[in-house]
């Protein structure tokens, strides 16, 4: 399983990429495989201020709909439209052309909570 070093995980297994002031946030290999066949991602919150820990979205899979946690507190300025005609790139390119959203955190955001790859592989099983 895929578990990139560079990046920072949460335990409802979204990563994020932090780069400056802005995170790109997706599900983790682990979860999209958990999930099964990807058929729909909703993400009706671009331009809200979003908490850590609330529902930015959801994403649907063929036998079950999941809630999208944010994983840093700020405001979601991006939806990756390409999901909208191809959400299966979430299951093929989690980390790449499934990315879901891009942020620009909070000055006060949290990312003390956030795992880093060997942690998230421990909460896994890996």
């Amino acid at each position: 399983m895929n578990i990139p070093a560079d990046l920072k995980y949460t335990k409802d297994h979204e990563w994020v990429k932090i780069e400056g002031n802005t995170a790109t946030v997706g599900i983790t290999e682990f979860a999209s495989k958990e999930l099964g066949d990807i058929v729909f991602i909703e993400v009706d919150t671009v331009g809200e201020e979003i908490n850590q820990s609330d529902v930015f979205g959801t994403v649907e899979a063929v036998k079950t709909v999941s809630d999208l946690f944010m994983p840093v507190s700020g405001t979601i300025d991006e939806f990756n439209e390409a999901l909208e005609d191809s959400p299966e790139s979430v299951n093929l390119d989690p980390y790449g052309d499934g990315w879901m959203i891009k942020v620009t955190m909070a000055g006060d955001a949290d990312t003390s909570e956030l795992l880093d790859a060997d942690a998230y592989k421990e909460l896994i099983g890996q």
